[in-house]
């Protein structure tokens, strides 16, 4: 036991290592550090299984757990609310100026997730949750990651089976002796840029997560005007006056849709992003969006002549999996039939 420990747990302060350098003999303080008090404080998890905790969650037990503890900033899929994290989505991404990084697409270690969940969440309420909902809630991303199926349970005996998609892509870092030596010494003040511009502000670049939907701004990869974006943010996009759909519906929908705009855009201007922008799909052939690539059972079915009505996209959006067996899309699916037909009558407000 270090004098340093017997300081801390005495008094609850901690002194720098320079500090402990200059101490010299015993000072009388503190006692040494129980075993659970050493075990309270080591809670991390290890790549290779260390420090995981017995116990076991599956997929529909973590759809709860997630929603009661996680959702409020990580969404009801792991989509992520405004500018909280995103958990899910992002597959084959990793390639683009603006990827989207989650544990499906970029994380290396599942060890990594159940890490930082049982270490630090629920924010506000670290370290609440049992060693099952922890289970439970990695396995639900898991699943929102179409990593797993939904009858899957996860456990301190299987957690080393499972492999995230990009466990091999990432390297040692060997900078200390590859590039350090150059980057010290006097600086080469040759071939300067002549001007340095502001191009974006953080305002419209909108890098701050808030409590309220964020206004989209001008994409980061894209720089535009200072004038120019600061007085022309875009709105939120209107929806088409179509006089046979309720506004209170629509209005809805546009809550609803809060879910998957993550992943997919609407309106004026919009775009493909992880999924296809949709615009006009209510009635469209499926997989037609020009530029966007489609998952092989998706254009296996819009070979088939699958067309997106009312029927069939909720069919879809209430259980994408088992509507389409291998899709792509990360999201889990609706629940309730009132978000269904409000998120349809909203899609149906625009046109192509």
């Amino acid at each position: 036991m270090s004098k340093f420990l017997k300081f801390t747990l005495v008094t609850g302060f901690a002194l720098s290592a320079t500090a402990t350098a200059l101490w010299a003999g015993e000072y009388g303080l503190g006692r040494p550090a129980l075993p659970e008090e050493i075990a309270a404080w080591d809670v991390k998890v290890m790549p290779d299984g260390r420090g995981l905790p017995e116990g076991s969650g599956d997929v529909w037990t973590g759809d709860e757990v997630f929603g009661e503890h996680c959702a409020v900033c990580h969404g009801d899929f792991a989509e992520g609310i405004g500018n909280w994290p995103k958990l899910a989505g992002g597959a084959d991404t990793l390639d683009r100026d603006d990827p989207l990084k989650t544990v499906g697409s970029y994380w290396p270690y599942l060890s990594t997730v159940f890490d930082y969940v049982n270490r630090s969440m629920p924010f506000g309420n670290a370290q609440s949750l049992t060693p099952d909902e922890v289970y439970a809630i990695v396995a639900y991303i898991l699943y929102s990651n179409n990593l797993v199926e939904d009858d899957f349970e996860l456990s301190h005996e299987n957690f080393m089976d499972v492999e995230l998609p990009n466990a091999g892509g990432f390297i040692v870092d060997d900078r200390a002796e590859t590039e350090y030596a150059i980057w010290h010494g006097d600086p080469c003040m040759e071939n300067c840029k002549e001007s340095v511009e502001i191009t974006m502000h953080a305002t419209v670049l909108d890098v701050t997560p808030d409590e309220q939907s964020a206004t989209e701004g001008a994409s980061a990869a894209e720089p535009v005007d200072v004038a120019e974006a600061t007085t022309e943010q875009e709105s939120a996009p209107a929806a088409a006056e179509v006089d046979e759909i309720d506004p209170a519906l629509i209005a809805a929908g546009e809550k609803v849709f809060k879910k998957c705009s993550a992943c997919h855009q609407v309106g004026e201007g919009a775009s493909n992003r992880v999924g296809p922008m949709l615009n006009g799909v209510m009635g469209r052939a499926a997989g037609s969006v020009e530029g966007f690539k489609y998952s092989d059972v998706l254009k296996t079915m819009a070979a088939d002549g699958l067309i997106w009505t009312d029927e069939t996209l909720t069919a879809f959006l209430a259980n994408p999996r088992g509507f389409m067996k291998g899709t792509k899309m990360s999201f889990a699916g609706l629940k309730k039939d009132e978000d269904l037909t409000a998120i349809s009558a909203y899609l149906s407000s625009f046109s192509k």
